[in-house]
């Protein structure tokens, strides 16, 4: 029997990789991508206009909802994270879409550390826009039934987020930050997206609820700093230890884009348990995102080199 997924984000960084895992599990899934533009194997339609939503799930057996606005004011947030949301999910309900996919942010806890804790192990205290409106967007998706995830950091060939803000702070902060131990919850796009695949079409049925989607062991950063200069992708980050305060003072007297808080995100604890989302789904985690960062390592080589070249004309 063929089933239906809408997929919005689909363009996306994960989008993409939830594409390509679909097409994995075989011939009997078909992707209907949610498109503001349309075209081919696309429904036209727009988060931040509503009424284009409408019939946009008729057909579809499976929601998985990836877009979201992820910076911004709190208007444009809104748009997208609560309004939009809500709209694509009454839609789904409407349709009599089965499962639903919701994919969030462990960003919604806010400032840390936070070291190893459950799902709401500590009460969400989001500090932006974009981490309050997807926190209040989980609120609709779990009152349509969904399965809400929420990573951390994600890595692999496509982004353009975290391995780049770590090429500016390693040279901005030139050191050890906080000794490089802190703990931080990481998956690779590829094993995210399998999850979430699996949770989609899989055999087995996962109720609705929140999980934390990273991969269940958490890694240093210090490993991470080690792992991509060993793959020449960062250089080599010196052995020396700054404390907290001098790591602060030094981003300050350093111009660049990352701020005071993007530093605290990867240079204090940051690790959520994991493991409970990939034993449900009957989806093994992959072999951790340190392994998976070989395999990326020449789109992040070419990446950061083009962004240089860039900034550089």
């Amino acid at each position: 029997m063929t089933r239906t997924v809408l997929l919005s984000g689909a363009s996306g960084f994960i989008g993409s990789a939830v594409r390509a895992a679909l097409r994995e599990r075989g011939e009997d899934i078909t992707v209907r991508a949610l498109s503001r533009t349309g075209g081919p194997g696309a429904v036209r339609a727009d988060l931040t206009a509503p009424d284009s939503l409408h019939g946009a799930a008729e057909g579809a057996d499976i929601l998985v909802h990836l877009a979201s606005r992820v910076s911004g004011e709190e208007a444009a947030c809104r748009a997208v994270n609560i309004v939009g949301t809500g709209a694509l999910l009454r839609e789904a309900q409407r349709a009599g879409v089965r499962r639903i996919v919701h994919l969030s942010t462990a960003a919604v806890y806010g400032l840390g550390p936070h070291r190893g804790i459950a799902v709401d192990g500590i009460a969400p205290a989001p500090v932006s826009a974009a981490s309050r409106t997807r926190l209040a967007g989980e609120r609709a998706a779990l009152d349509a039934g969904a399965v809400v995830l929420r990573p951390y950091l994600i890595t692999g060939a496509g982004d353009r987020w975290v391995v780049p803000a770590l090429a500016e702070l390693v040279r901005r902060v030139p050191a050890r930050w906080d000794g490089g131990d802190a703990r931080l919850s990481l998956v690779d796009v590829r094993d995210l997206a399998a999850l979430i695949a699996g949770l989609a079409c899989g055999d087995t049925e996962v109720a609705s609820g929140v999980h934390h989607a990273a991969h269940p062991e958490p890694v240093r950063i210090g490993a991470v700093l080690d792992t991509l200069a060993g793959l020449g992708v960062l250089p080599a980050v010196p052995r020396e230890s700054w404390d907290w305060e001098r790591c602060v003072d030094q981003l300050r007297a350093q111009p660049g884009t990352m701020s005071e808080r993007q530093l605290e995100l990867f240079a204090r604890e940051h690790w959520y348990r994991s493991e409970e989302i990939w034993r449900l789904a009957g989806v093994p985690a992959g072999p951790g995102p340190l392994h998976r960062l070989a395999e990326s390592a020449p789109w992040y080589v070419a990446h950061l080199a083009g962004a240089a070249a860039g900034a550089d004309a």
